[in-house]
């Protein structure tokens, strides 16, 4: 049993971070009123947060351009010290010119209240190409940490000092959120001198219990449970069923010997340079131990290939630990071994033995569709919680999402389709219709790409709200680019299904048949900017359906879409 725990380092920031006392608030508040004003995004709130509570640090604000050079090129601060992960401050070209170096500027809440006041030291634009190759090892978008950096972070990055004059109100889970400062009087109240953290974006199901028990025994140290609750990766179990899952099974370890608190932070899917942050991280909350496992935050690409070997995020981190000051606690896979009737490392199973796994993506599957999940892989308490939000598939609401060129046929076949289920009425159908959705939704915006983009992103977030409730979308835009097509995936896939119907229908076919005469007057540039004559038009490669209305009538495009539907447990069949 290993005791020898890493004496704890109290971090040298006031107040357990970068929040002034309430005189200064006061004052600060007062003169954010006149000072220019950016409207944070969910990840800028959870950096913020950390950047202001303490869990940062020795960051004391949005990184300048030095430092973040420095991070990109050697993982560690302009300054020398080790540091993993840009904390940038991402804004648009036009804030961005109406504000200089040395000017203050107020950080405000999506909800309306300033967070905090920053002192502008820099003002530049990155090469994020290059910033996703440093960071991310890889520019191919199916990571999802390069494809958020290139399409949904802003071009300009300002850094600077943050005064704090609030952290951002949270109105769940209130009583597992700490701050590092809040934690380190908690251990050091029990009397706890080893703590180890552990590290989850997923619930917690045996394996992980056994894992995380294994490390208590091996360190000789209390648990922190620590799961991300701010950004994780697409397609993950929104965080309210994931954290009735860790207080389902905090009943299996011994009392007394568990913390479950919960991190506002937004991940980056870095793989071994995440890894290592999240254990710079941990400390700063007060653990002396930090659990590292198998493919750490480390995302897969379309194909299911990993984008990181199995063990670099250990590697990296074993490289650093002595630097970290805080002892890593290493573990391969855990398996359930079915001859023995147990969980183990899979370097300690018997030769020939037969393991069982589930993967994550292999539960989400179970769930969907409504089978069983095995005793051996979790907890009745864990299943029953993940069955209440992952209903079957019958059961959920679900979008069919059209996309193709201008007179493709979307809309005809949408239509038809709208009816038919209709028909059936196991749930209620909405339209979203290009056009109609132009006309009440979005008849202020215009054609420019920006402007497509948001029309999009509307008619998802609309569809999100329908699927989230149990009823259908059907959604014919043009939608021509794939970036925004797939943030509306993500968008909708975390309440229920999403089904990409792309109408192939060939140009030419499409020209004949344009009523309005539109492809006319965009050859004759009469109209600039169209798709498919003077404007790209992105086929989608991550359809599940692709029909062509120059082959099949609107009719039968439907029956195909229902047949999907049924084969797929959508509809009953």
């Amino acid at each position: 049993m290993q005791t020898d725990h890493q004496p704890r380092e109290e971090p040298a920031f006031p107040h357990g971070g970068h929040l002034l006392d309430k005189p200064k608030t006061k004052k600060l508040k007062q003169e954010a009123v006149y000072l220019p004003s950016w409207d944070l995004t969910q990840r800028q709130v959870c950096d913020l947060e950390l950047l202001l509570n303490g869990a940062f640090f020795p960051l004391e604000g949005f990184m300048g351009k030095a430092d973040y050079a420095s991070v990109c090129e050697r993982l560690r601060l302009s300054n020398g010290t080790l540091w993993p992960i840009p904390i940038t401050l991402d804004v648009t070209e036009g804030f961005a010119s109406s504000i200089s170096e040395g000017d203050r500027i107020a950080l405000r809440h999506p909800e309306g209240m300033v967070l905090a006041v920053m002192a502008v030291t820099d003002i530049w634009k990155p090469d994020r190409l290059a910033e996703a190759e440093a960071v991310f090892g890889t520019t191919n978008e199916d990571h999802p940490g390069v494809f958020s950096l290139l399409h949904q972070t802003n071009p300009v990055y300002i850094g600077g000092r943050l005064e704090g004059i609030e952290l951002p109100p949270h109105h769940t889970f209130k009583h597992l959120r700490h701050t590092p400062a809040q934690l380190r009087a908690k251990f050091q109240e029990l009397g706890w001198e080893g703590v180890v953290a552990f590290q989850t974006r997923n619930p917690m199901h045996r394996a992980h219990v056994e894992l995380t028990k294994r490390a208590m025994e091996e360190t000789g140290g209390n648990l922190l449970i620590h799961p991300v609750v701010g950004r994780t990766s697409p397609g993950d179990i929104d965080y309210f069923t994931r954290v009735r899952c860790y207080e389902a099974v905090l009943k299996y370890y011994p009392q007394g010997s568990v913390i479950l608190s919960l991190l506002p932070l937004a991940m980056r899917m870095a793989g071994p340079r995440e890894a290592l942050w999240h254990a710079i991280i941990r400390k700063n909350y007060g653990a002396t131990h930090f659990i590292v496992g198998r493919d750490h935050a480390g995302p897969k690409d379309r194909n299911g290939n990993p984008f990181y070997e199995p063990y670099e995020a250990q590697e990296l981190v074993e490289k650093h630990e002595k630097e970290l000051g805080i002892k890593m606690v290493p573990f391969q896979e855990m398996v359930y071994v079915a001859d023995l009737g147990k969980y183990m490392t899979r370097d300690e199973v018997p030769e020939g033995a037969k393991i069982l796994s589930i993967s994550g993506t292999e539960l989400r599957r179970l769930l969907r569709e409504g089978k069983r999940i095995p005793e051996w892989y979790s907890y009745p308490e864990v299943i029953e919680a993940l069955r209440r939000e992952y209903p079957p598939r019958r059961q959920q609401g679900f979008t069919v999402f059209f996309t193709g060129l201008p007179s493709s046929g979307k809309s005809t076949v949408a239509q038809v389709l709208m009816t038919k289920l209709m028909e059936i009425g196991t749930r209620p159908v909405t339209l979203l219709d290009g056009d109609i959705v132009r006309k009440h939704l979005s008849s202020e915006l215009g054609f420019s790409k920006r402007d497509r983009d948001l029309n999009i992103t509307r008619i998802g977030f609309v569809a999100s709200e329908i699927t989230k409730n149990g009823g259908i979308a059907i959604c014919a835009p043009i939608a021509p680019y794939d970036a925004t097509r797939r943030q509306v995936r993500e968008m909708i896939s975390q309440y229920g299904g999403f089904i990409l119907v792309y109408v192939a229908t060939p140009l030419e076919v499409c020209e004949k048949r344009d009523r309005k005469g539109l492809y006319a007057k965009a050859r004759a540039g009469l109209i600039k900017g169209f798709t498919g004559i003077d404007d790209p038009y992105e086929p989608p490669e991550d359809a599940e359906l692709v029909i062509d209305t120059a082959e099949l009538s609107p009719e039968e495009a439907a029956e195909r879409i229902l047949d999907y539907l049924r084969r797929e447990g959508y509809l009953p069949g």
